[in-house]
């Protein structure tokens, strides 16, 4: 068996061909907790694997911990080097590293509930306006395969497909 990347190449064909052959397998539901600690520190929990949150001291957390939108980013790195891996391991390509950089771009006073001056241009929508993402790949590819995989990769993403469009929200409220 065929291992590229630290992934079994077979293995990986068996899902897709698992998928394939009874498309309901595709359909896939995640879950997560999150519980208040104190303060703006949350700790948030799925499948046994925990993460806390905290904001920075310039926006009167205690800075112990990534805030929320930091983690947006981080998810989103870590979806990409996930896809970047998967794939270049189905094509036959062994990669050396991948390098990716994030910068998001918020404006405040959404989060803050408040109206900024309109000559200021900024966004009263509280999340991200825009994300950037500068990759760095190394591989046994050429420039051509490395392109090719890195458009499949982000047109492919589940978390960047998350960001860039509208996600039905429904929430219930149990008041204790």
């Amino acid at each position: 068996m065929a291992t590229i990347n630290g992934l079994e190449t077979e293995k990986l064909m068996q899902v897709v061909e698992q998928v394939k052959s009874n498309w309901e397998a595709g359909r896939t539901v995640w879950k997560a907790t999150a519980n208040w600690l104190d303060g703006f520190r949350v700790e948030a929990e799925s499948r046994g694997f925990k993460i806390t949150f905290d904001e920075p001291e310039m926006l009167c957390g205690t800075d112990t911990a990534a805030n929320p939108v930091e983690v947006v980013l981080q998810a989103y790195g870590a979806c990409l080097c996930i896809g970047y891996a998967m794939n270049a391991a189905v094509r036959g390509i062994k990669l050396e590293s991948i390098q990716i950089e994030l910068e998001g771009e918020i404006d405040l006073p959404g989060f803050l509930g408040l109206e900024p001056p309109e000559e200021l241009g900024m966004d009263r929508l509280p999340g991200f306006k825009t994300i950037t993402t500068n990759v760095k790949l190394k591989g046994d590819a050429s420039k051509e395969d490395l392109e090719a995989l890195h458009n499949h990769v982000i047109s492919t993403s589940p978390v960047g497909t998350t960001l860039s469009r509208p996600v039905k929200l429904s929430s219930n409220l149990e008041v204790l």
